[in-house]
């Protein structure tokens, strides 16, 4: 499963195709799932292009998307960049009236137990987000694991070999602690596109788009996340034949 990672918190001037606006979003959505994407993560942006957790915005953006799409699983981000207070971020999260079909909730941050707790409650699948020790050790910890549609293994190391070992350490943590659900490997920047070919060959979903990296493989500005997901479907496709082969 390739999934695509619309925007992120990027910003406009990383590279002028990132989609901010609902209608930007709906329609880069659209291109992506064209090119072989199978769901789509998304940050939700405010009308002040700001990124949001409030009820208004994300119903909003959700049914645009929906429509764009229809069928399509969508997840959105619940990150405290983008509402640092974690009672603050709970309580809007509380009063959403149009629900995503998963949401990323990272381990990391203050109140992501009992934030994740919540959206299971309302029928919210979770993305777990696991970049360091400190969030597999509380996500194992917390028992939650078996409840939840899938981990994110995503470094943010940008040296390869750093990145690699935090993956290794991730999943020994996981395998240790019987935590058996499927598991998406992304990188960032840097490392996006090799962590695309690496997927394949552990056989793990994976996850690519603006969010990830602005430019493709040959370090050329990405026209577009359409673009972006057709690439990956190939490498993909690449790198699945030769250890199918092997």
């Amino acid at each position: 499963m390739i999934q695509v990672a619309l925007n992120g918190a990027r910003a406009r001037d990383e590279n002028p195709a990132i989609p901010f606006t609902i209608a930007e979003m709906a329609e880069s959505t659209r291109a992506a799932v064209a090119a072989g994407a199978a769901c789509v993560h998304f940050h939700v942006r405010g009308s002040d292009g700001r990124e949001s957790v409030d009820a208004g915005d994300v119903a909003a953006a959700l049914r645009a998307m929906r429509q764009a799409v229809p069928g399509t699983p969508i997840g959105v981000s619940t990150a405290e960049w983008i509402e640092p207070d974690s009672a603050t971020r709970h309580a809007k999260v509380s009063a959403w009236e149009v629900l995503p079909d998963f949401a990323s909730v990272n381990f990391n941050e203050p109140g992501a137990v009992e934030l994740a707790q919540l959206l299971i409650s309302r029928g919210v699948g979770i993305e777990a987000g696991l970049g360091s020790v400190l969030a597999v050790e509380n996500f194992v910890g917390s028992k939650i694991g078996p409840q939840c549609l899938r981990a994110l293994l995503e470094p943010e190391e940008q040296d390869m070999a750093a990145a690699v070992a935090v993956v290794g350490f991730l999943e020994a943590f996981l395998n240790r602690g019987s935590v058996n659900i499927p598991r998406l490997l992304h990188g960032y920047n840097d490392t996006a596109w090799n962590f695309i070919g690496i997927a394949a060959m552990k056989g793990h979903d994976t996850r690519i788009g603006f969010e990830d990296t602005v430019v493709m493989p040959d370090g050329k500005s990405a026209a577009g996340n359409g673009e972006i997901i057709a690439e990956a479907v190939q490498l993909t496709k690449s790198v699945s034949k030769t250890r199918a082969a092997n």
